[in-house]
């Protein structure tokens, strides 16, 4: 099953701050290239898309500036989706640093960390807007809860592609398919969005099974269609919920029934587009 790996985080605590880890003891390490390809072993993972780690606002130029070397050691690489603050004044002189950066495809800003208000500001909408003309994307990252606001936004922005990370991170644990369900598929109704199949296990109970997430899975595919969802393995995120090998044998069973020109799309085709991955660099 030939894969684009289209959310892959890589990070090292001891170049860069990521707040974000301090509840989270386990993943207070580096996380490198070479332990992914480890991990993805036996996986047909022939490119990949690094997304932002959240890192510490104060670095995250230095973060993108990093992957881009890193891209061009590891051919693997193929993407960057980099950190962005559009709520903040500067914003245009941030992009344009990232712009002199060839693998650069799109910006993320993760919103379940700020107030719900950030991502409502005329200002953060009209920095988004900007992205459109520099053939920008946008990861969406929020909560479930947050869906319609990440819609709001999206209404404002119809020129700028976004992508929903995660499905929209649904509570998968707690089974709550309501509102995620409705406000998904109106998420959905806006033809610039598209939306990544990737975290399902991170928010699954212990124990989880592959029918455990098909509901999730086929609800989102219903609503975006085969031609709009991508896979992410989300690494190491993911090993929150199991390793990514049991990602990748959960994504063969899921798929099972699809046809192959359906799994191609979720599992290559659509991240190819979206990140304009056949551009040179």
């Amino acid at each position: 099953m030939k894969l684009i790996d289209t959310h892959l985080h890589l990070w090292d605590p001891d170049q860069f701050r990521y707040p974000w880890l301090a509840d989270l003891p386990a993943f207070q390490r580096r996380f490198g290239i070479e332990d992914y390809l480890d991990a993805s072993a036996g996986a047909d993972v022939q490119r990949a898309v690094f997304v932002e780690c959240d890192v510490d606002g104060e670095q995250s130029l230095d973060e993108a500036r990093a992957i881009q070397k890193l891209a061009g050691e590891h051919p693997l690489i193929a993407g960057l989706v980099a950190s962005a603050r559009p709520e903040l004044p500067g914003f245009e002189v941030h992009i344009d640093a990232l712009l002199e950066l060839p693998n650069l495809r799109g910006i993320r800003r993760v919103l379940h960390v700020v107030p719900d208000e950030v991502s409502q500001s005329p200002g953060f909408a009209g920095n988004v807007r900007s992205l459109a003309a520099h053939g920008l994307t946008f990861d969406l990252c929020v909560l479930a809860r947050q869906l319609p606001l990440a819609t709001a936004l999206v209404e404002q922005c119809p020129d700028v592609q976004f992508v929903l990370d995660h499905c929209g991170v649904p509570d998968v644990n707690g089974k709550a398919f309501d509102p995620w369900r409705t406000d998904l598929g109106r998420m959905a109704q806006f033809p610039n969005v598209v939306c990544k199949v990737s975290g399902l296990v991170a928010y699954a109970a212990a124990g989880w099974t592959t029918e455990d997430l098909r509901p999730w899975f086929e609800h989102t595919v219903a609503c975006f269609g085969w031609e709009r969802v991508m896979w992410g393995s989300d690494w190491p995120v993911c090993t929150l919920g199991g390793t990514l090998q049991d990602w990748l044998t959960t994504t063969r069973e899921l798929l099972h029934s699809a046809s192959p020109d359906e799994r191609d799309l979720m599992c290559w085709k659509n991240a190819e587009t979206i990140y304009r991955l056949n551009r040179n660099p």
